[in-house]
């Protein structure tokens, strides 16, 4: 083509000739950076993240930690949407994983979402219309598997398993534990996205004296052990009350676990945007 381009400069042809030819080589610059463009879309395989919360359900509150719980996939589907405003970035889904307020917040007055998204949950809430997650399903390409968790005497919970593009992604919620009969289904995650309530070893875990069923918060070092096998990388949002007394000191302590347990973690923040 440069030689093409050359003679064409240095030869007697006619001007009308040279504008077709001018205007050939346009086209296909033009059609080069249109495929060039449609490559690169179907080269991004991954899932855009973007954490819109990541206050517990607290008093305390700071700059960029001032949220409650919501993680927004690839700008349709909401995980969990514990703040009303969460729904102006329109979701199309979204997915609760308990009907606790921080984490759904028309359950805090009792109120009727406005939104045309479709809303999933372990359970009915009133009148809100609820796609019960007690079996895997699918949102458009994207394969959703509930994962019970152990979290709550009052509500029922569920973790979110995300597969799209062939990543995996764990979304908790709140939890204790997540029994080892569900287990196989956490094998090899690209990430998981998990709470820090507690960070001391052991979290609060509490008993029913009737029947015995345990309820509470994990603390972040026991998550670290229960994830480390099924992941390298793991997200901390729903930061309870430690964290804020000295936020530059708990990313510390996050830094320290992060290299005694040998993998990356993440602190989150309102606003975070990652790819994996």
């Amino acid at each position: 083509m440069v030689i093409l381009i050359a003679y064409f400069k240095n030869s007697f042809v006619s001007n009308g000739f040279k504008l077709v030819f001018v205007l050939l080589i346009k086209f296909l610059k033009i059609q080069y950076c249109i495929n060039q463009k449609i490559l690169i879309k179907e080269n991004n395989q991954y899932m855009k993240i973007k954490v819109l919360g990541t206050r517990g359900e607290i008093e305390e509150s700071a700059p960029y930690h001032s949220k409650r719980s919501g993680v927004l996939i690839d700008n349709k589907i909401l995980l969990d949407c514990g703040d009303e405003s969460f729904l102006e970035y329109n979701p199309k889904y979204i997915l609760i994983t308990h009907l606790h307020p921080d984490h759904a917040y028309f359950a805090r007055h009792n109120e009727m979402p406005d939104t045309k998204a479709k809303i999933y949950a372990p359970e009915k809430y009133d009148e809100v219309n609820i796609h019960i997650t007690n079996k895997p399903f699918k949102i458009g390409s994207y394969k959703i598997t509930p994962i019970p968790t152990v979290h709550s005497v009052k509500v029922k919970s569920n973790a979110y398993l995300i597969e799209h593009k062939g990543k995996r992604l764990l979304y908790t919620g709140d939890m204790i534990w997540i029994e080892k009969k569900y287990r196989t289904k956490m094998k090899n995650l690209d990430f998981v996205i998990t709470e820090a309530s507690f960070v001391r070893k052991g979290g609060m875990i509490r008993r029913k004296k009737d029947s015995g069923k345990i309820y509470g918060h994990q603390g972040v070092p026991n998550l670290i052990n229960i994830f480390k096998e099924y992941t390298n990388k793991i997200l901390f949002i729903h930061f309870g009350a430690w964290f804020y007394k000295d936020i530059e000191k708990a990313r510390k302590k996050f830094e320290k676990l992060a290299e005694q347990n040998e993998i990356e973690i993440i602190v989150g923040y309102d606003g975070l945007e990652i790819k994996i």
